[in-house]
């Protein structure tokens, strides 16, 4: 691998995959988890500004980290909103009375966050959104009525950031305000899990009825939400792109494995089909490596996402060709109404359904490049 990285750096990957190892074992659940990592200074390590992380680190270095921490084995991460999207939004945005009462507890693991963007009539254009948050006359808070959808977390986290509608009379991208919601309110707020083909429930509906977010805690000011809320999104993409890479690269290696002892390798188009995806994912990398600094190219998101939702997906439909008939074969003890086990192959080829839907569709995506880098028409807008 080479993408400049000096001694200094070697020796930030080393202090990471020493750390990790001593500690990935002892973490007992998600939240104490986070914390154990913000008291050792590793969330927040992009952060620049104001001394509001725990250590700064250069761009290879986080890059060194998000690498060691797919490697390791380590929890799925249950503050990556607030630290990745959150944080940089109101370091960009925010006042400083915000940035000096959220971050530090991002920071330190304490305050875990939701997105609280989709609706059922606003999810991949999410200029549709209809939940609306209404100013209460001579008190410092709005009252905010709707419902989101697909709200990742939304059953463990603290706060929710919001995008609503706060002048009732606007359409689209206009009117709209990014508002930080506490989600501890019982009878203002439902969350509601979604349960997925995989069985198990990652994400949420939640519901808002009256809900207070405080006007102190709306980011860049009302009606300003359209441009916040797009500046987050355009900090999906980035170093954490190439450690999902790793993740990557660990599924297709035991796909490999299971190739080779199923017999299924010795067919040469399973053969062709993983070398395909070991050199699709090379290339995916370098691309990903070649953008990490930020080429300006407005269309360089989406064709990340375009290229490594198609590649996951196949994956997922290779993983369990070299199953053979095993991959049709469900747990004896399995009921419609209870939870239930996949192995890893089944698991990978149900959820990776999803990745040409969310996060921007493939056919959104398109669309963007279409019309933001190759200067096509624009696709005609329904009437709202």
């Amino acid at each position: 691998m080479d993408f400049g990285f000096t001694a200094e750096d070697d020796a930030f990957r080393t202090e990471a995959r020493a750390w990790l190892a001593a500690h990935t074992d002892r973490a007992s659940d998600r939240r104490t988890w986070e914390r154990a990592l913000g008291a050792a200074g590793w969330i927040g390590l992009g952060w620049s500004e104001g001394g509001y992380g725990n250590r700064t680190a250069t761009l290879t270095q986080q890059v060194a980290w998000a690498e060691e921490y797919a490697r390791s084995g380590a929890p799925p991460r249950s503050g990556h909103i607030g630290e990745n999207l959150l944080a940089p939004t109101l370091i960009a945005h925010g006042s400083d009375a915000q940035k000096s009462r959220f971050l530090p507890p991002v920071a330190t693991g304490d305050e875990l966050w939701c997105q609280g963007y989709s609706e059922p009539g606003a999810g991949s254009d999410l200029a549709g959104v209809r939940t609306v948050a209404v100013r209460e006359p001579d008190e410092p808070y709005y009252r905010i009525s709707g419902q989101k959808i697909w709200t990742s977390l939304a059953h463990e986290a603290d706060w929710c950031f919001v995008l609503a509608r706060t002048d009732p009379d606007s359409r689209r991208h206009h009117g709209l305000s990014f508002l930080l919601v506490p989600m501890d309110q019982p009878g203002r707020i439902e969350v509601r899990p979604i349960r997925q083909l995989t069985g198990t429930s990652d994400f949420n509906e939640v519901f808002f009825d009256g809900a207070r977010a405080r006007v102190e805690h709306v980011v860049g000011g009302e009606g300003a939400g359209w441009k916040v809320a797009m500046s987050l999104l355009g900090f999906e993409r980035g170093v954490s792109t190439l450690a999902q890479q790793i993740g990557f690269a660990q599924e297709l290696e035991r796909i490999l494995r299971t190739a080779v002892g199923t017999g299924a390798a010795s067919d040469p188009v399973v053969r062709d089909l993983l070398v395909r995806q070991w050199a699709e994912l090379r290339a995916m990398r370098w691309n990903a490596l070649r953008t990490l600094g930020g080429s300006g190219d407005p269309g360089a998101p989406s064709v990340a996402k375009l290229l490594w939702a198609g590649w996951h997906q196949r994956l997922g439909e290779l993983a369990v060709r070299v199953r053979g008939a095993a991959a049709a074969v469900g747990p004896a003890d399995w009921s419609p109404s209870a939870p239930y086990e996949l192995d890893a192959a089944q698991h990978l080829f149900l959820f990776s359904r999803a990745d040409t839907i969310y996060g921007g569709s493939d056919q959104v995506q398109r669309t963007i490049i279409a019309e933001r880098v190759l200067g096509l028409p624009r696709e005609p807008k329904g009437v709202v």
